[in-house]
């Protein structure tokens, strides 16, 4: 069964957004997909999903400079960062732009439903094989 949590996708990988429409979209409602930043904000601004998930190397707007803009934006839509990176100054980068979870493209199968449920309750969310490496877990 299909929860209501509208869910946005943006990532510059079609291949992957596919796989991930697929994926949730037994478990979520997607509005969306979009391949660049500034399409995650415009799409996310008009469509006012629940939860964006936001990969950060993205052409236009990376995702750091897309989740900054929503939060200037007052948007009430929460952020998940996807990336293959594992840097902890990425981490901090992705809170510090509005993100409320980080998830690792390697756990994405783990990971990122599990993110999506937290942040929807106000939680916030890293992948597990990075807790080490964040103060906030």
């Amino acid at each position: 069964m299909v929860s209501s949590i509208r869910v946005l996708l943006a990532d510059d990988n079609a291949p992957l957004l596919s796989e991930l429409r697929v994926q949730l979209g037994t478990l979520f409602e997607i509005v969306g997909t979009v391949e660049n930043g500034k399409l995650a904000v415009d799409t996310t601004l008009w469509l006012d999903p629940d939860v964006l998930v936001l990969d950060i190397a993205m052409p236009v707007l990376n995702g750091f400079q897309a989740a900054s803009r929503l939060r200037d934006s007052k948007s009430r839509t929460k952020i998940v960062i996807l990336t293959t990176s594992e840097d902890e100054d990425y981490i901090e980068a992705a809170f510090s732009s509005g993100a409320s979870a980080f998830v690792t493209k390697l756990h994405l199968e783990t990971d990122l439903v599990t993110a999506i449920r937290q942040v929807v309750q106000g939680n916030t969310f890293v992948s597990p094989s990075l807790r080490g490496s964040d103060p906030r877990l």
